[in-house]
């Protein structure tokens, strides 16, 4: 067994070592003629390839086994152990190593021995042409450096696609607690929301009953022209944020009433002097122009402003007439003068529903668009029939933290403390508490009643 190393003198090493860092690629020559094993060496040297010889397969088998090969260069006939069987161990062995048959004899049998059992990539005859052989061995090794660089590719392909899965879990993880968060963060608005909309509301239904405060006659009359208005809108299938503000409109449509005097207040407006008439009818400018600093409440603002017009053209303050009216304000002066006459504030005497029915009626397209007065008859005519939830009365006294109020409490004098559905806590527990002693009367408190619960109260029922 030789290498080029033990053949060559100092120069000659010195050429050699000097093409280590060009080599590509370590070559194996197997034969028993040292002279062909010299003549395949000479050809290659020059080539920059790193070359190992042997004289029998055995040595052969030897190198391979201290020293990565990537090409071995055989002969057919060698004794002991001849070159298939040799290129058959080598596939064993090294099967990465690409293996080369020399054979001189025209044997077709052992070319097909070999290539069958060392599965050889070509075999090359004898003599061979030197210029053949090396294009042959140089596009083995080419070859084989695209396989492996293929192979190195398809592992890091795997790698990348293994780290790219571990990613994409932890991003769908991420996700999936940053949805979480989210949804979290927008139940927690929504919450704060609905909060700020009902504290609104409740604001709103406050401002309704200032002017109710000095007229007892006026309880309750804001929140039922309100309620009235809404039921028409719905029926009349408008939007939802237009029903809102029928709503807030008809709470706050006699906001601007506020400065009028008392008895200006308390005279019905078929009493009114024509100068009274005028200083009355600037409430709905007055109501208009108070609540228009409030972004929320400016459609609202402009219904209120227009409540007092007619359909005929004959209202005020701007004298607008049949589509022209706003179709809020429509609704709200039916709704408005449905609950007045039956009050009393708008005749000298207080009319049954029925006769305020009637009187609405008669001023079918005169005074109030056909559209509402027709929804009207339908509603007041034959009302729904709401869910029913069980409630009890109960004394300031019997109140605990957690129950709902299933009605609006009142004083006695028809201000508003809380809205139905607030859910009592301790601190307005007190207060109403206080209340009640401090007017030496106990209130109407209405909450909804716990299943198998009558706490000494009588029952009655609540519509939702």
């Amino acid at each position: 067994m030789t290498n080029e190393a033990d053949t060559l003198d100092d120069d000659d090493f010195s050429q050699e070592a000097s093409q280590d860092e060009g080599l590509s690629g370590t070559l194996l020559f197997v034969d028993d003629e040292p002279n062909i094993l010299s003549s395949l060496r000479r050809l290659f040297r020059t080539s920059g390839y790193r070359i190992w010889t042997a004289e029998s397969g055995e040595e052969g088998l030897a190198i391979l086994a201290r020293e990565q090969v990537d090409l071995v260069i055989s002969d057919m006939r060698m004794p002991n152990m001849n070159g298939a069987q040799f290129l058959e161990r080598v596939v064993e062995t090294s099967p990465e190593t690409i293996r080369i048959l020399l054979t001189g004899h025209a044997d077709l049998g052992a070319v097909v021995e070999a290539i069958n059992k060392g599965r050889i990539y070509r075999y090359v005859a004898k003599p061979w042409e030197e210029n053949d052989i090396q294009l042959c061995v140089r596009h083995a090794l080419e070859r084989q450096k695209l396989e492996r660089e293929t192979r190195r590719l398809q592992a890091l392909t795997r790698r990348q696609n293994d780290r790219l899965r571990e990613l994409n879990a932890s991003l769908e993880e991420k996700v999936r607690v940053r949805t979480e968060q989210l949804r979290q963060v927008v139940a927690s608005l929504e919450s704060a929301l609905g909060k700020l909309k009902k504290n609104f509301l409740t604001s709103i239904r406050v401002f309704s009953n200032l002017i109710e405060m000095r007229e007892p006659s006026l309880a309750g009359h804001s929140k039922r022209v309100a309620d009235l208005a809404r039921s028409i809108a719905q029926k009349m299938s408008l939007s939802d944020a237009e029903v809102q503000d029928i709503f807030l409109a008809g709470l706050l449509h006699d906001i601007g009433k506020i400065g009028l005097s008392d008895k200006l207040l308390a005279r019905p407006w078929s009493k009114l002097s024509a100068d009274e008439r005028v200083e009355h009818g600037k409430h709905a400018v007055k109501g208009e122009a108070s609540l228009m600093a409030l972004e929320q409440l400016h459609d609202a603002a402009k219904l209120i402003r227009s409540h007092h017009e007619r359909f005929d053209g004959l209202g005020y303050p701007d004298g607008l007439a049949g589509e022209q009216i706003p179709v809020g304000a429509r609704i709200l002066a039916v709704a408005n003068d449905f609950d007045a006459a039956q009050i009393g504030t708008l005749a000298d005497k207080q009319l049954s529903p029925n006769e305020a029915l009637e009187m609405i009626v008669e001023g079918k397209g005169k005074r109030y668009d056909h559209a509402v007065v027709d929804l009207l008859i339908q509603i007041a005519g034959a009302p729904p029939r709401p869910a029913v939830k069980a409630e009890i009365q109960v004394r300031a006294s019997q109140l605990m933290e957690g129950m709902v109020l299933s009605r609006d409490l009142f004083t006695r004098e028809g201000i508003l403390l809380l809205s139905k559905d607030y859910v009592l806590d301790q601190r307005f527990i007190e207060k109403i508490q206080s209340f009640e002693h401090a007017d030496g009367q106990p209130l109407g408190i209405y909450i909804y009643a716990k299943r198998g619960a009558t706490r000494n109260a009588i029952p009655h029922h609540a519509s939702r």
